[in-house]
């Protein structure tokens, strides 16, 4: 590789997702070519229904593509048996809820350290003190969730997808739940994941100002890429949104996530 082409985290080609059928049938996806760079943190973005959370549950493994094909870096995962896609989502995938989904009876260190142990694999001292440097939660790894605030929950959640060492961490709605100052630590620790961690981050938003933290915005519509925004700002990301809807022609075949 050279240093203008990045390696490939995720990708997907011809990729198509219907639910139902016949007049019934809504295709949440038409046809979507997409790259994601290795070392990057992306949002995906577009209107209510435009297929964003659909797009990222498809490159996650989380659901089944009507057709077409994706990549997590050189593995084609839409031939994969549950077996072989629940390995791969364990090692190679983190997963940011909005929703935090931590384990109440744990502590900080034992909900970040879960995924190993489930895994079987040891701690790397190292990189745990290294997250935990990073996001700041040195003096918070013995409490509970309930003895933390939303924003220290979602660190944790953060440290916790990014223990195993993913290939990619797909964040989905992160900052829902936060208030805006909660929301632009989270963000923030998220990009120093990837620019001092060299992680890959992919996240789902309908938000601006958070899509501005990330390094490029695809913008989605109708099921299919509409747009792509290098180096953004809260008013371009805005602007482009707003050019979406203006597009925007009255539905007649039922494309919508």
């Amino acid at each position: 590789m050279t240093a203008s082409t990045p390696a490939t985290a995720s990708s997907a080609r011809g990729l198509t997702k219907t639910y139902g059928s016949g007049a019934a049938a809504v295709h949440a996806l038409a046809g979507v070519d997409v790259d994601f760079a290795a070392g990057a943190f992306t949002a995906i973005m577009g209107p209510s229904g435009s297929g964003k959370s659909t797009l990222m549950h498809l490159l996650a493994g989380l659901d089944q593509a009507t057709s077409g094909s994706v990549r997590l870096g050189d593995t084609e995962i839409t031939t994969l048996d549950d077996d072989s896609l629940t390995r791969l989502r364990r090692d190679r995938i983190g997963f940011v809820f909005q929703s935090f989904n931590l384990l109440p009876m744990f502590t900080a260190e034992q909900n970040i350290t879960l995924p190993l142990e489930l895994a079987g694999s040891k701690v790397d001292p190292e990189w745990f003190d290294l997250l935990c440097t990073t996001l700041g939660l040195g003096e918070r790894l013995t409490h509970r969730p309930s003895e933390l605030s939303g924003g220290q929950q979602q660190r944790v959640a953060i440290a916790r997808a990014l223990i195993t060492r993913p290939d990619v961490v797909f964040a989905d709605e992160p900052t829902g739940n936060l208030d805006s100052r909660a929301g632009a630590e989270v963000l923030s620790f998220l990009r120093r994941s990837v620019r001092e961690l060299g992680r890959t981050v992919i996240m789902v938003t309908h938000d601006p100002t958070a899509a501005a933290y990330a390094d490029r915005v695809v913008l989605l519509a109708d099921g299919r890429i509409a747009g792509d925004i290098a180096d953004p700002t809260p008013e371009s990301v805005l602007a482009g949104l707003e050019a979406l809807r203006a597009l925007e022609a009255p539905v007649t075949d039922g494309v919508r996530a």
